[in-house]
């Protein structure tokens, strides 16, 4: 139990700078991207305030390096 209203004691972290792709249009249907310690958060641009997902350095390179190398392609 803890008498600081269960709020995080230690230093605070820096605000994340959010990133999307200058390809997005308009209307808010993209996600965005920020680099963090260790590896990369991603968000909904229409929800920012949700939960986002976490994923490490090499994950997220990994998935790079799929999407330039055509891996997930459809057709």
């Amino acid at each position: 139990m803890t008498d600081d209203g269960g709020k995080r004691s230690g230093p605070a972290r820096p605000r994340a700078t959010w990133r999307k792709s200058s390809y997005s249009d308009n209307m808010g249907n993209c996600v965005e991207v920020s680099a963090r310690p260790g590896g990369v958060a991603l968000r909904d641009s229409k929800n920012p305030c949700a939960p986002g997902l976490l994923f490490s350095a090499t994950t997220w390179g990994a998935f790079i390096h799929g999407t330039r190398s055509g891996e997930f392609d459809l057709g």
